[in-house]
């Protein structure tokens, strides 16, 4: 067993760029150690809006980048020994396996080993009316919402298992994405499920990878105050991970983007509600004394985490659908460009407000505030600055049905003959809204399984 164990991630969340994943892997056989790659691709709402693409099409509801991810990296990693685990099964793991399998049959690798880890799916065999809810979007009455989805939060152990079983990817629903990178470490050292400390250096390891590039620069830099090299080509992580509890991340060799002590705080800090305790399925993670070094051009070491029991309920994410979100889009420029602007906002927030089609609407002035402001529009009201030479008018609504926002969004189009003058480039589009509540449960009532099969098995 070698001292030395490297994991690698090629995604921070569905979406990430496709090419990430081609210089991690490079890098990862070029060092020549015993190493995992993994890609983290679900937020809390992600698993809902697959479960969506589920009941469209049974074959779908997973990770849709899935070939793209892997096509590129597949034979490499087969080849160097590399297992690659992810939560791209999203809704439906088993489909995202007969994916994995097809790209494998088409790349000559047949014999490519492919896990499943399921259970996570609580929906239906938990009560969550009889639990207590732990976070929820709040003062919302949700009592007309229609529950969607409901995923527990498993952590590393299953998926170590089927690492142990020989599977070469691992393709698992919602994990907790530090068990991404605990469970290989898991394997590979052969660490306890109480080996609370060395446990807890894992899910240090997979905090620190697991949204990709903020790592390694992405997010963290601003130019002119936090400049990085070649921002097209941003790096993804890299963590070296020693048998002594030592831990150092870095990035691909040959790629932009940087690791330096500013971004290795600014992600450790991440989502932490309490540094002490950082509650993960697999270990609840203390941060509080971690101390950091420069040990080189792009490379950080950490030492200093420690770990305790891990929580004895695990986190259940429930997502619920129940009102529509219409957005639309038209852009005013040039001379008087404030008050063409102003007035379209308010054309349109009548228009909507005369037709009844909306249970709570604003308007945006994107160029002179939106972010900041709030439903009622006071800062782009009060706004006394600088004419800008252009401004993007948003429309949002949300509304009971898929008609009424759909009709709501539309009012922005028909500002192209409606509007004041030189109203161009209308878009609008409808979405459903996913609330979310979190819940906490015993973790014996998430059981998991986990089915490994060669790829010319599964069918």
């Amino acid at each position: 067993m070698s001292d030395l164990f490297l994991v690698g991630n090629a995604s921070g969340f569905s979406g990430d760029r496709v090419d990430a994943a081609a210089p991690v892997v490079r890098t990862l056989a070029r060092r020549g150690l015993p190493a995992a790659l993994f890609f983290e691709c679900l937020a809390e709402r992600t698993i809902a809006l697959a479960q969506i693409e589920k009941r469209r099409d049974p074959d779908a509801g997973y990770e849709p980048m899935l070939e793209r991810l892997l096509d590129p990296i597949l034979a490499d990693c087969a080849r160097a020994g590399i297992p690659i685990l992810g939560n791209f099964g999203a809704a439906n793991p088993m489909a995202a396996a007969r994916c994995v399998a097809r790209l494998a049959r088409r790349l000559g690798l047949p014999e490519l080993r492919i896990g499943v880890v399921t259970g996570d799916d609580v929906s239906a065999s938990v009560d969550l009316d009889a639990l207590p809810v732990h976070e929820a979007d709040a003062g919302l009455d949700m009592s007309a919402w229609t529950l969607v989805s409901a995923n527990a939060y498993i952590g590393a152990a299953p998926l170590a298992q089927a690492l142990g079983q020989g599977a070469q990817v691992v393709v698992a629903g919602r994990t907790s994405d530090p068990s991404l990178a605990v469970a290989p470490l898991m394997h590979h050292f052969g660490w306890a499920e109480d080996d609370w400390r060395n446990l807890a250096i894992g899910a240090a390891c997979g905090h620190l990878l697991e949204c990709g590039s903020q790592l390694t620069g992405g997010v963290f830099w601003d130019p002119g105050y936090k400049d990085i090299p070649d921002p097209a080509n941003i790096g993804f992580p890299i963590a070296e991970v020693g048998s002594d509890g030592s831990l150092l991340v870095t990035k691909a060799e040959d790629t932009g983007g940087l690791v330096d002590l500013r971004s290795v705080k600014e992600q450790l800090l991440y989502e932490l509600h309490d540094p002490s305790a950082y509650l993960t399925p697999d270990v609840v993670m203390d941060v509080s004394g971690v101390t950091m070094e420069q040990a080189g051009k792009d490379r950080v070491a950490l030492r200093g985490v420690k770990g305790h029991a891990r929580p004895e309920r695990l986190k259940v994410t429930a997502c619920y659908e129940g009102s529509w979100l219409g957005e639309g889009e038209v852009s005013v420029a040039g001379p008087n460009a404030l008050a063409r602007a102003r007035a379209t906002a308010d054309v349109l927030l009548q228009r909507v407000r005369q037709r009844g089609l909306a249970r709570r609407a604003r308007a945006d002035l994107i160029g002179v505030s939106a972010v900041h402001d709030s439903d009622d529009g006071a800062l782009w009201r009060a706004y006394d600055g600088p004419e800008p030479p252009d401004i993007r008018i948003r429309l949002a609504v949300e509304a009971t049905s898929r008609d009424d926002a759909d009709q709501a969004a539309r009012e922005v189009l028909a500002m192209l003959c409606c509007g004041t003058a030189g109203t161009s480039g209308a878009r609008w589009r409808v979405t459903p809204r996913i609330l979310t509540r979190s819940f906490l449960v015993p973790r014996e009532m998430v059981p998991t399984d986990v089915t490994v099969r060669e790829a010319r098995l599964w069918n």
